[in-house]
């Protein structure tokens, strides 16, 4: 018996309002917006990937304070691998705040919204997400956070899924077992670490190319589109 739903956070409750992680909403108030675009395309993308690679090695990151000094050191990387954006100080601070602080950042879809509330009602719910601290900020102003008796941050816990002490730390602060839960998440990867400690694992693709690509060839995992799908596999 189905008894707690796990969930990952980003693209299965919520997307970022700017269409981007790490271009915060109002990243184009203190950096130029022609300019930026007027940057190729490739170069663009290295410079995220060169602060993408700082980022990613910084697997502890306790609070929000400790967040913002690490995207400070990441929008400096940025702005060096892209000088003609001319961030200063000013910008490169802006930008960390932005994104750390600045709690409405990501929207939540339709159909989280709707369901989130019903299925706490029955269900104990947890968010497992890699991610950092000020996510939970974003469920709190949003008014998501009640819903969730467990909230399992990677930056706080050293790891990443699926280190299955991302999924045991949900199931422990729950008190349930593996088989009593159903874990939801956008990477088939996490759901693959999920399974393997008994959970049941549900894949969800808003992307409906990768909806198709991975009922084609991830036959071995529930496959939904959003939300709603989700029904018909916890009753």
């Amino acid at each position: 018996m189905i008894r707690t739903i796990l969930f990952d956070s980003g693209r299965v409750l919520n997307r970022p309002v700017s269409g981007s992680w790490f271009i915060p909403p109002n990243f184009f108030k203190y950096v130029d917006r022609k300019r930026f675009y007027a940057v190729p395309v490739l170069k663009r993308k290295w410079a995220f990937k060169k602060a993408g690679d700082y980022i990613n090695k910084q697997n502890l990151i306790l609070n929000e304070k400790d967040e913002y000094i690490c995207f400070v050191k990441y929008y400096s990387i940025f702005s060096t691998n892209i000088p003609e954006l001319k961030m200063g100080n000013k910008e490169i601070g802006a930008a960390a705040q932005d994104l750390v602080y600045y709690y409405n950042k990501y929207s939540f879809y339709d159909d989280a919204v709707n369901l989130i509330p019903k299925l706490s009602e029955k269900y104990k719910l947890a968010v497992v997400s890699d991610a950092w601290p000020s996510l939970e900020s974003v469920f709190k102003t949003a008014g998501f956070r009640k819903y969730f008796s467990s909230f399992v941050i990677s930056s706080v816990h050293g790891v990443t899924k699926p280190n299955k002490i991302m999924y045991n730390t949900a199931l422990h602060e729950l008190g349930v077992l593996p088989g009593e839960a159903v874990f939801i998440d956008d990477n088939v990867k996490n759901c693959a670490g999920a399974k393997e400690l008994g959970l049941q694992s549900i894949v969800l693709c808003r992307s409906f190319s990768m909806y198709m690509y991975n009922k084609l060839f991830c036959r071995n995992y529930r496959i939904i589109r959003n939300l709603n799908g989700l029904e018909r596999y916890i009753v």
